[in-house]
């Protein structure tokens, strides 16, 4: 489990396909002390909770593998990483962490789609393109992730919503770098998922 606020940004520095394309393992490099990356450890990538299988140092720099399977790579924005692409990393939460976001499981709902950058005196505001089946989860005020960052839904119309998202944010995530065009990786409320499914349920 995670909670939406990134603890460092990663670079894809290794991309190779494995398995007959089925499988892709990649090299990812941070600033995460090396030694206290287990294999098998949980590391959530723009939101997309990945397996270490390797990790080591190399030009002074932490790095980690993991792999990215056909499902992953179907679902998320995985399909569009390259060498040099930018991640947003969160290490997965212990008992007694601080959750200073929400309930995050790292599992990929879909993809958003960003229709619209404002960049505001004091912030920037996005306004965003889901599905209609997601769609259904999203709510005014109401918690999402974007590409591993836990985020407050500021507006809602049919299947688009906005967010509005601070200087800090915008400084140590890769957002500052969304316009228009740009697909992130949703996952909707766990709690909004559970509420819909307890409401078809008792109809």
């Amino acid at each position: 489990m995670f909670t939406g606020i990134v603890t460092d940004i990663g670079e894809i520095v290794s991309f190779r396909p494995t398995a007959q394309g089925q499988l892709h393992r990649l090299r990812i490099a941070c600033s995460y002390d090396q030694t206290t990356i287990a294999d098998g450890a949980s590391i959530a990538c723009n939101g997309v909770c990945l397996t270490v299988v390797a990790s080591g140092i190399a030009g002074g720099k932490t790095w980690f593998d993991v792999d990215a399977a056909a499902e992953t790579l179907a679902l998320t924005t995985a399909k569009h990483w390259k060498l040099g692409t930018r991640l947003n990393l969160e290490r997965a939460l212990k008992i007694g962490d601080e959750l200073g976001g929400h309930i995050v499981a790292g599992h990929a709902d879909g993809i958003a789609t960003i229709v619209g950058r404002e960049d505001l005196p004091d912030m920037a505001r996005f306004e965003l393109s889901s599905t209609r089946e997601l769609a259904r989860f999203i709510a005014t005020k109401g918690s999402i992730t974007l590409d591993g960052v836990s985020l407050t839904v500021n507006t809602v119309k049919d299947v688009t919503f906005s967010v509005l998202i601070i200087p800090h944010t915008l400084d140590v995530t890769t957002i500052g770098g969304w316009k228009a065009g740009t697909e992130v990786n949703i996952e909707v409320d766990l709690m909004a998922r559970y509420a819909a499914r307890l409401t078809e349920m008792t109809v």
